[in-house]
């Protein structure tokens, strides 16, 4: 009995040590051939040859979003969620370069004089950037890269982005409205490459330098400097529902879409019922046409029995023709191709 219980033991451990390397060699290979396969190029020394800067940082997102306390595998479908993510935040910071092409100090406008949606970006950036200092403080790598991508990319790409390139692609140059868009345009491209400097160092210098080729590194530059006063609760409330009455029209117009009832969103006329138990008035006042990018929008509100809110949405097509160069479809246009009045005056200036 004492033989058979004395070798049991040794070869448990022989058995242990086998499977313990096996596991160690598989892991290897198979990381190996992650690295070679959806990476880093077929060198020794891929600094030296210029290694993409694209896949290093789609690495860096690949290990912040992970929780770095645990086992995780290694494949190559993994970093498709982390090149999405890459991709959209480096759209971002192309339209940011190209919305701000010649900006210049004296077109800037004083916050107090911005329209409400600008004020409102800037009250989610004042917003984001607390919960960015509280995640460094934390060392939460993986929420300070999800509060960057979201902002970046639902805040900005999906929702001021679009709804502002008609007055930076049409207005005149001096417009105030182009001039406060432009304006937050630039506080936002501050903050922003100081915020992915922590995370996407080559893409952060890279933006930084098309800019500023003569400002020296973005990494010596020093956390963002934004406003308190920015915070506005009450502004970002409405605008809260705003933008969820903006999303169930945009469901609608996407179906109509992909139906083929509408070529674009700009034929559009929308008529949306809005039942909700609180007064939702200054919601409703705002400009949904230009909100959900229509050619007409008409928003009633009733009174709601439940506790949510219920947005009830009609769609038609303009009979209005399309203005040439902003493509709007308006009365006033004479025929298709004929300018509106706005672009009229813009183009002979």
């Amino acid at each position: 009995m004492l033989e058979i219980f004395g070798a049991l033991p040794a070869q448990m451990n022989k058995d242990c040590e086998n499977a313990r390397h096996a596991l160690s060699a598989a892991a290897m290979t198979e990381a190996r051939d992650y690295r070679d396969t959806v990476f880093l190029p077929k060198t020794d020394f891929p600094m030296k040859v210029g290694l993409p800067q694209k896949e290093l940082g789609i690495v860096r997102l690949r290990v912040l979003s992970v929780d770095y306390t645990e086992d995780h595998r290694i494949s190559d479908e993994i970093p498709k969620g982390a090149a999405g993510q890459y991709r959209k935040l480096r759209n971002s910071f192309r339209y940011l370069l190209g919305a701000l092409d010649g900006f210049s100090e004296a077109e800037k406008l004083p916050v107090s004089e911005m329209p409400e949606l600008e004020r409102y970006v800037l009250h989610l950036l004042a917003d984001i950037d607390a919960k960015l200092k509280q995640a460094v403080d934390d060392f939460d790598f993986n929420s300070y890269f999800r509060l960057l991508s979201e902002f970046a990319t639902n805040s900005l790409s999906a929702f001021c982005f679009d709804i502002r390139k008609d007055s930076l692609y049409c207005d005149a140059v001096n417009n105030p409205k182009r001039r406060a868009y432009r304006t937050a345009l630039d506080i936002l491209f501050h903050a922003l490459v100081r915020y992915a400097a922590r995370v996407l160092v080559f893409t952060a210098e890279e933006v930084w330098g098309t800019r500023f080729p003569e400002a020296g590194s973005a990494h010596l530059l020093e956390w963002p400097e934004v406003d308190a006063a920015w915070v506005n609760e009450q502004l970002g409330l409405k605008w809260k529902i705003a933008r969820y009455v903006r999303g169930e029209i945009t469901k609608v117009l996407e179906t109509d879409r992909r139906e083929k009832r509408i070529g674009s969103s700009l034929e559009a006329i929308v008529s949306a019922q809005v039942a909700w138990k609180k007064d939702g008035h200054d919601v409703l006042a705002l400009d949904f046409a230009e909100l959900t990018i229509v050619s007409k929008a008409h928003l009633s509100l009733r009174e709601s029995r439940g506790g949510g809110m219920l947005v009830e949405v009609q769609t038609g097509v303009t009979t209005d023709h399309k203005c040439g160069r902003c493509w709007r479809h308006l009365p006033e246009v004479q025929a298709d191709g004929a300018l509106c009045g706005r672009c009229e005056e813009v183009v002979n200036g």
